[in-house]
């Protein structure tokens, strides 16, 4: 028992390293924000699960901890409902077939990774040439995935088809560690707030999930920035 909670103490320890300020208090005013929403507009509360788990998901991601997937593994499992009452099934799909298997995938991939210091991940970046070849396999299946969920009458099938599938891209280069996860999420997110906005208009009560995209574009813009200067730092 004792060697139990040594290792939960130096686990709770690690993971609260290297956060700043600014960026806790960033968390706690955007937390407040879906609370508070919450409550004036009645949403639904599978939508702030997901939105309090996805963001801590996304922002413990961003600092390269791997106590991000146990909050990853919680919001996939709420935004998967969420997407399935309201047809998105392109985001159903992708979260319950990849997205869940990925986050298990994740937690043993980075844990051969981490710095011993930090224990945080090791960044990295691709080369030219595989930028070029998955951005071209990224237009062909984002083309494809768009004209079958609207050959299924999805509910949006532009956003949900091209969100779908850079997601894909999106979440094998954050396992793979690479900074142009950042690039990815940034397209991923700013749609899908103009996609969840779009169903908020229509009525659906989920306020909380489109706030949480809002959050996560400017997380990426963010994060980059962040993992360009290691990077720039680890090269010279």
């Amino acid at each position: 028992m004792s060697n139990f909670k040594e290792f939960i103490k130096s686990f709770i320890s690690a993971e609260c390293k290297g956060w700043k300020k600014t960026e806790l208090i960033g968390l706690v005013v955007v937390f407040a924000v879906i609370f508070i929403n919450a409550y004036i507009v009645k949403d639904g509360i599978i939508a702030v699960i997901s939105a309090v788990c996805g963001i801590l998901y996304s922002a413990i991601a961003g600092k390269g901890k791997i106590s991000c997937y146990f909050f990853g593994l919680m919001g996939t499992g709420c935004y998967s409902w969420l997407s399935f009452e309201n047809a998105l099934w392109g985001n159903l799909i992708l979260y319950m077939c990849y997205y869940l298997p990925m986050q298990v995938a994740g937690i043993f991939a980075w844990k051969n990774h981490l710095k011993t210091d930090t224990r945080e991940i090791i960044k990295k970046q691709l080369t030219q040439k595989q930028r070029i070849v998955y951005s071209l396999i990224a237009i062909i299946a984002c083309s494809t995935a768009v004209l079958a969920i609207k050959y299924l009458k999805g509910s949006s099938p532009f956003f949900d088809g091209i969100t779908s599938v850079l997601s894909v891209f999106g979440m094998y280069f954050t396992v793979k560690r690479c900074i142009e996860q950042w690039f990815v999420w940034m397209i991923v997110n700013g749609l899908s707030s103009l996609m969840w906005l779009n169903l908020v208009l229509h009525g659906a009560k989920t306020y909380s999930t489109f706030i949480m995209w809002c959050v996560y574009f400017f997380l990426a813009v963010y994060f980059y920035f962040q993992w360009k200067k290691e990077i720039d730092a680890q090269t010279v």
